[in-house]
Formats: structure tokens, sequence, C-alpha cells
């Protein structure tokens, strides 16, 4: 039986990788396969045949996060990048839903497991440049974001007539929607990163993606 779970890019990552992060994760992280329903991990140990349907999702689920760490510490890498060093983790990991809804159970897992990942993704968001335009632009279609305190306590409409003290000045918020739109940019390059770097990765059986049409245990719901 293979001692691998994937290969990367012709590189093993074993099985033990595997089956250190669903020791850490304890019942507290997000599992969701491939489509919406919401699954919690239980610690599961190396392959079994006794193994349930959901526990062998489970651990296909674990190998993507588990890839997605070894993609990032190599793209690190090559960038010159240094991820702070932390300690074997010991502590069951948590997960922020709000995360979970708006990066996915892999990529919100990968995140806050990875230390390589949050500085691949911090350096993501530097890089991105966001147009004058552009932030101009959502501050003129999102106006209900830029009402006074005063005007909110009105009720003022802000798609309607407003006066100019209704609306916080552009000149007051620009920077925080650079930071926002920057931060959505990043998390897209990162998103894109992710999918060009694992094309190159090859799963051993019983690791395939949670979704992967080619296991019986495939989900990938609508």
């Amino acid at each position: 039986m293979t001692e691998h779970a994937a290969l990367v890019h012709g590189e093993v990552l074993p099985k033990q990788r595997v089956n250190a992060f669903l020791a850490i994760s304890g019942s507290t992280a997000p599992f969701r396969g491939a489509g919406s329903v919401d699954m919690r991990l239980r610690r599961v140990g190396a392959t079994s045949h006794n193994e349930s349907a959901d526990e062998r999702q489970r651990r296909r689920w674990a190998t993507q996060v588990v890839v997605a760490d070894e993609l990032a510490r190599r793209a690190c890498k090559e960038r010159g990048l240094t991820p702070p060093e932390e300690a074997s983790p010991t502590r069951v990991l948590t997960v922020a839903e709000p995360d979970v809804a708006d990066l996915g159970s892999i990529v919100a897992t990968t995140l806050a497991h990875s230390p390589a990942a949050r500085t691949l993704l911090a350096q993501l968001e530097a890089e991105q440049q966001v147009p004058e335009e552009a932030l101009r632009d959502y501050y003129a279609r999102n106006r209900d974001r830029f009402l006074t305190p005063e005007a909110l306590r009105r009720g003022v409409d802000p798609f309607g007539t407003t006066a100019p003290e209704d609306v916080l000045p552009y000149a007051r918020v620009r920077d925080d929607i650079a930071r926002e739109l920057g931060r959505a940019a990043g998390r897209r390059a990162f998103f894109d990163w992710f999918d060009r770097a694992r094309a190159g990765v090859e799963y051993a059986e019983g690791h395939e993606h949670p979704g992967d049409p080619s296991h019986p245990d495939h989900e990938h719901r609508h």
C-alpha cells in the first residue's frame, strides 16, 4: 500500500502529514465536501476498510488542506518570503464561520492552519494596485456605506437626494476603500495561484478531492 497521500509536482507528500492535521483538527474544523453539506471533522487515523463515507471524505478534505499548505510553503520559498515559525500545533484548530462562507472550507482552513498560506496571501494583497478610477467608482456605487451617523439616524436615502453633509467625503474614506478592494483583489489572486499550483498534484487512492466524481463517495451539490 502506498505511503504517500499525494505527489506534489512529483515529490512525495506523506500520509503522516494528513493524519497529523486530522489529529489537531478536532471537532471544530468545518468540512463541506464539494457542496453545501456542513459536517464536522472528527479525528481520523490511518486508512481503514471500516471507515464510513464521511470519514473517507474528511480524509480527502484534509489532504486538500495539507497540499495547499505544502504548495504555499514552496511558493514562499520561490518568492523569498519567510513565514513565521510555529511550534508543532497541539491545540484544536478553529476556523471562523464567516471565513468559511467567504472562502470555502478548504481555503479558510488552510489560512487558519498554515503560516505559509497567510504569508503568501499578505504578499499578494500588498502587490495589488487598485486604480484610482476603481476607488471612485466604488464610492459612487455604494453611497449607502458612506452616510454619516447623523444621516443614518434621520433615515436619509443614500440613492435619493442627499446634502453634502449627509455623506462622508471621498478623501476621508479613500484609504479604507483601497484596503478593502486590495484585500478582495489579493484573495482573488490567491485563488488563481492555488488553482494553478494544484494542477500539478497527483492524489493517491483515498486522498482524491472530495468532489472528484472518480470515487464513489464524491459530493457535488448545488
